[in-house]
């Protein structure tokens, strides 16, 4: 892909490829979602790209993302994962994953699914932003703040809104790449 990528990206292969195959694609599928949720609260106060580098880590560590294991950590299980160097070792953050899996499997029981569970906050469809710069592209929406409070407000934690609008650019629920990006168009075209 040319220079004219978006700039946050820019001259990490890791971060490049993120960028130029997964960023911004529009997810359905209730695990990705689930996956991205926990890496975006994983990553508070911390850069994407230290996320990412430990992304394989993350999958070992918490059994590939599986709800339905992750929601039945014990004690033990949360102090062994706090040893383990491959993850962010954060007490707080780690206990977020097993209460975010167990509000992840309550709607799943209660909801059609998770995936249309965050899909109605943009009516199923897309946002399709317009940004010409990074500075154009908020932390932050009306939007991502309705999901944070409703999220928190049905169990999950690690969900301020600024998180949420992560994982809402992440999974494609807006597309913020810039215009000047050429995946901007194919992200829209692929909807």
């Amino acid at each position: 892909m040319s220079e004219k990528r978006c700039d946050w990206c820019r001259g990490n292969p890791l971060y490049e490829k993120y960028h130029d195959e997964e960023w911004g694609v529009p997810c359905y599928d209730d695990l990705t979602l689930f996956e991205f949720l926990l890496l975006e609260g994983a990553q508070a106060g911390l850069s994407w790209i230290t996320v990412l580098k430990k992304r394989e880590g993350y999958r070992k560590a918490f059994d590939q993302f599986n709800p339905e294991k992750i929601a039945r950590y014990s004690d033990k299980k949360i102090e062994k994962l706090l040893l383990n160097p491959d993850i962010i070792r954060n007490r707080l953050k780690v206990q977020s994953a097993v209460k975010n899996a167990q509000a992840f499997l309550r709607i799943a029981e209660n909801q059609s699914s998770f995936s249309d569970y965050l899909w109605q906050f943009v009516d199923g469809t897309p946002i399709q932003n317009k940004f010409k710069t990074l500075s154009d592209v908020p932390a932050s929406t009306p939007v991502s703040d309705l999901m944070s409070k409703t999220l928190k407000k049905d169990g999950f934690s690690f969900v301020g809104s600024t998180i949420c609008y992560a994982h809402m650019q992440a999974t494609g629920m807006v597309n913020d790449h810039l215009i000047s990006c050429p995946r901007h168009a194919d992200v829209k075209h692929s909807v």
